[in-house]
């Protein structure tokens, strides 16, 4: 898995314009961009499914493991990883400091949300 460059990690950070548009079951045509709220936690970009594992895009992301991200005036092919329960609490601290003043964070910190984290990384 690539690692992000730190530059264009910090950008989509401080954005909150990342749309997600994993592959459809063709394995080449992109689904539809759909917004979600990003976080970085220790140089790794991490996304929740409100919804939970029921999401359309969370379904098709960990089925395809692929897709692109649009992020900070960026289009970026990348991969998707099932990262539930990994670093919950700092995932957790993450959403809380970003979107402090949402009143959709309660359910993004929830435990339907935290099984349906996915972690992306960009394709090298």
């Amino acid at each position: 898995m690539a690692a992000w460059d730190p530059a264009v990690l910090a950008s989509i950070a401080a954005s909150d314009d990342l749309k997600i548009s994993p592959f459809r079951e063709d394995g080449t045509t992109y689904g539809t961009p759909t917004w979600i709220w990003s976080v970085v936690v220790d140089d790794a970009l991490y996304v929740r499914a409100y919804n939970g594992r029921r999401s359309r895009w969370y379904r098709a992301a960990m089925a395809q493991g692929a897709g692109r991200i649009h992020a900070a005036g960026r289009v970026i092919d990348v991969t998707f990883v099932d990262a539930a329960g990994e670093d919950d609490a700092a995932i957790d601290a993450a959403y809380r400091a970003k979107y402090a003043d949402s009143p959709y964070l309660p359910p993004m910190v929830s435990a339907r949300t935290r099984e349906a984290t996915v972690r992306i990384a960009p394709i090298a």
